[in-house]
């Protein structure tokens, strides 16, 4: 019995883990080494309820949501600004993977970056992951007006940092 359940977390976390990968990719815009933590910290937790999952409707998006709140309490704490550097990265060295321009990548990471975590997260989970706004008021403790508040100044936000930069890098 404890065999089985061993083998289906580890296909669930196979199956599971690049997509959790990218979107805390997304949510920490573009810092790889948190996104890894961060999933790990989710697959960890997800381990512990794993004995239960069958009491859980949907385990791709509790997972989901594990990593959000993950995220968002990280962002709490005090030392989650801080990030020690030795040199100035070079512009052009993105992230791999993704197939739109790497210039564009950087410049969408770059806003989502400045937004607030509550801000990025309900964007993530609105337009990224495609859930509802009662999904995503669930996975982030809020009720849904606040998610359809949050949703709506995030992208006034997000579109007053990028400009004109976005049409230039669509080409329109």
């Amino acid at each position: 019995m404890r065999q089985g359940r061993r083998d289906g977390f580890r296909e669930f976390a196979a199956g599971r883990s690049g997509h959790l990968y990218r979107s805390a990719c997304l949510l920490t815009s573009g810092d790889t080494h948190l996104a890894e933590d961060l999933v790990q910290e989710t697959l960890g937790r997800m381990y512990l309820v794993w004995g239960r999952i069958s009491r859980i409707d949907n385990p791709p998006a509790y997972a989901q949501t594990v990593l959000v709140r993950a995220f968002l309490t990280h962002q709490r704490r005090r030392s989650a600004g801080e990030r020690p550097v030795g040199e100035f990265p070079e512009p052009g060295a993105a992230a791999p993977g993704g197939d739109c321009d790497p210039a564009l990548r950087l410049t969408l990471l770059e806003a989502l970056g400045r937004l607030a975590p509550k801000d990025r997260a309900v964007l993530v989970l609105r337009y990224w992951e495609d859930r509802s706004v009662e999904e995503t008021a669930d996975a982030m403790n809020s009720s849904s007006a606040a998610v359809r508040t949050r949703t709506t100044r995030a992208l006034a936000r997000l579109r007053d940092q990028l400009g004109g930069s976005l049409a230039e890098f669509a080409g329109l």
